[in-house]
């Protein structure tokens, strides 16, 4: 028996085929999502969802024709954004995804979407869905037959099984903001304030519920995708801190209770549990941004434009040098967009390549261990390994060894490579009632 795991990442598609009972990775597919949709304005960051469905239902079609044996399809993918849908369930919009700056830029009052929900005591940062269908709203943005809104992850599981409306697990829901985790429901009356109107939002359900079926097989509710690289990363819930590094970065924490503080999160899980999560918006991109930085003096030195990676890599292992103090807040932070990075504490000694890359990477690391601090009291015991996923750390020995010393644990990596989608695999097996997820991460 098999369970087929779709993760609808930022920059690729990963599909694991996960056996059961051995929980072993049978085969895997990686695809691009596609390029982000050409636009005159530098904040606006959309996809195009058609051409995902497209990529998806032609690897699901072909893994359904080699394995007759699958029995679950799981469902996860990049967090906040959301795009709108007709009566129908059709597409009317493009993906407005995480990285969509709308929900930051002032409207007709001088403030923006997130800072008009702030100050009515909603948790909305640039980016989240909320925000972002603020400014719509406001701009006159909203598609006309716009009957509600969803993640890609969602929408992708309504077009595979043919749902009219939106269905979304609790840890996608409260990532689009404007969401009251002991309620289970979005804040209907502070939507209503800023001239938002409910019947628009998505329903919400706190189970692995099923959405229907594709091809005969169950197609379970899409779990987020921080949550699904949790349970598909993690065996021992209580004692771990999950250190995830791809075009951002953030840290997960099981806790048993929501826990608020500035710079955290409590994310919805499995039941009433939930992870606290602290979310950097420079991750993985700040070191493609030092890439770059060095790409571009390369070519225009003479030398080809092609990746430095590789001489970066070969500069830290043949030329160590004293790290630069780097704060690697480049695209600011979820509390204060306008934040920036800097370099401080500079000699002249210290002016060396090597110096700059390690700086940054530690910076990252760094970044990531100020809001484990804040996050730590909310967790009860604190944890005694450190698990590190995502290719941005996987790839890069030095980044391991940055955080393995600045959080001062032991640190592994994750075996499944692609965690997120084996995470949605086990998450459909958990929705079927073939597994036991809370037995499986120990927190029976």
């Amino acid at each position: 028996m098999k369970s087929i795991g779709i993760d609808l990442g930022t920059t690729s598609i990963s599909v694991n085929v996960v056996s059961f009972p051995g929980l072993t990775v049978w085969g895997k597919e990686t695809l691009e999502t596609g390029g982000f949709l050409e636009s005159p304005h530098s904040w606006e960051r959309a996809q195009d969802p058609k051409s995902v469905l497209f990529r998806v239902r032609q690897v699901l079609d072909s893994l359904l024709d080699q394995c007759p044996d699958v029995a679950a399809i799981g469902l996860t993918g990049q967090m906040h954004g959301i795009l709108y849908v007709d009566g129908e369930g059709n597409a009317l919009s493009p993906l407005y995804t995480w990285q969509d700056g709308r929900g930051g830029l002032p409207l007709s009052q001088g403030k923006s979407a997130c800072q008009l929900l702030g100050e009515k005591g909603a948790r909305c940062a640039p980016g989240y869905g909320m925000g972002t269908h603020l400014y719509n709203l406001k701009m006159g943005l909203v598609p006309p037959g716009a009957q509600s809104f969803c993640t890609l992850a969602d929408w992708l599981g309504m077009a595979l099984t043919g749902r009219e409306r939106p269905l979304l697990h609790q840890s996608q829901a409260a990532a689009l903001g404007l969401y009251d985790s002991a309620s289970r429901s979005f804040q209907e009356e502070i939507a209503r304030s800023v001239g938002m109107n409910p019947a628009l939002f998505p329903s919400v359900t706190g189970e692995l519920s099923l959405l229907g079926e594709y091809r005969g097989v169950p197609v379970s509710v899409s779990l987020g995708d921080n949550q699904a690289s949790f349970l598909g990363s993690v065996r021992r819930a209580r004692q771990t801190l999950l250190v995830n590094v791809g075009t951002g970065a953030q840290i997960s924490l099981y806790a048993e209770r929501p826990f608020q503080a500035p710079g955290a999160e409590s994310r919805p899980f499995l039941g009433s549990s939930c992870l606290l999560v602290g979310s950097t918006l420079c991750g993985g991109a700040a070191y493609a941004a030092l890439e770059g930085f060095f790409r571009e003096y390369a070519v225009a030195a003479g030398a080809p434009d092609q990746p430095q990676y590789d001489v970066m890599a070969r500069l830290l292992k043949e030329a160590p040098s004293r790290p630069w103090q780097v704060c690697t807040a480049f695209s600011g932070t979820r509390e204060d967009p306008s934040a920036s990075g800097s370099v401080q504490g500079l000699r002249r000694e210290d002016l060396h390549p090597a110096g700059f890359i390690a700086g940054v990477l530690y910076g990252m690391a760094q970044e990531l261990y100020g809001l484990y601090q804040v996050m730590k009291p909310g967790a009860g015991l604190p944890p005694q390994n450190l698990v590190a996923s995502g290719n941005g750390v996987r790839r890069n020995p030095c980044l391991q060894r940055a955080l393995a010393e600045t959080f001062s644990m032991p640190l592994s990596l994750v075996e499944a490579q692609e965690e997120a989608a084996f995470g949605a695999a086990l998450s459909a097996l958990g929705a079927t009632g073939r597994l036991s997820l809370k037995e499986r991460l120990g927190i029976e």
